[in-house]
């Protein structure tokens, strides 16, 4: 009889917080609140982050930013159970999946711009450009995949997501003592745009083979001049007008 595998404590610390959440997700679901809601309290708390980075200073920054890691996890909490509360109460729908890229976005901006607050009261010129770097950086690594799979279908290539992002700015939080930050930034403005390239290369290798968009839009819409009846207007209009119900019908 074969022995089942030994339990590593890494899987056994991944089974516990899977419980928790589990615990958190099974108690909001309770209270029926909306997901958007849970979504948009995210962003509240991360907003309250980046105050506290802002607001850091050469006597109190390291303080500040150990509170501010403590609270990017609690928001990082929202932002892993809004999708499961939605699928165990049944309230999936396309605006909440747009709805949370669209705040996730602004947590994102909202994190960096408390750091280039934080440099720029410390006249640390260098890294509040590095801060608008990255900040910028990690909204074009969103917007090319976002925009790729429009054209494409999928653009998962890539390394820095915002997972990734959220969990070296919450290191670079917590171990600011030791001045981890500012080579979370230089990760982060490496790395992030790296992927941005990446994807950029990727979806021109996808689409080269794709016809012109002025060869699709003809094949779409040949005549500019005179565009067609869509056919539900064009049958609504036979139906209320017998004349044009007379003129559409067919001929032998």
């Amino acid at each position: 009889m074969s022995k089942d595998p030994q339990i590593t404590w890494t899987r056994a610390f991944g089974t516990g917080c899977g419980v928790i959440l589990q615990a958190i997700v099974d108690g909001l679901s309770l209270t029926r609140i909306s997901p958007n809601v849970l979504t948009f309290l995210g962003l509240v708390i991360n907003t309250g982050a980046a105050i506290l980075f802002g607001f850091g200073n050469q006597q109190n920054y390291v303080r500040m930013f150990l509170f501010a890691g403590l609270v990017i996890i609690g928001a990082g909490i929202f932002d892993m159970v809004d999708g499961r509360v939605a699928r165990q109460t049944h309230q999936v729908t396309v605006f909440g999946a747009f709805f949370d890229s669209v705040i996730d976005r602004y947590s994102d901006v909202v994190l960096f711009f408390g750091l280039l607050v934080f440099y720029a009261r410390g006249n640390r010129l260098f890294y509040v450009f590095l801060a608008a770097f990255v900040m910028i950086t990690s909204l074009m690594v969103s917007y090319t995949r976002a925009r790729a799979e429009a054209l494409i279908g999928s653009c998962k290539v890539g390394f820095m997501e915002r997972p990734e992002r959220v969990v070296l700015i919450i290191l670079g939080a917590l171990f600011e003592r030791w001045g981890v930050m500012a080579p979370v930034l230089w990760v982060l403005a490496v790395i992030s745009t790296v992927t941005v390239v990446h994807r950029i290369l990727y979806t021109y290798q996808q689409t080269r083979h794709l016809a012109p968009v002025v060869e699709i839009q003809q094949l779409v819409q040949p005549s500019a001049s005179a565009p067609p009846i869509p056919q539900p207007i064009a049958l609504r209009e036979s139906e209320s007008r017998p004349e044009l119900r007379a003129s559409n019908a067919p001929r032998a």
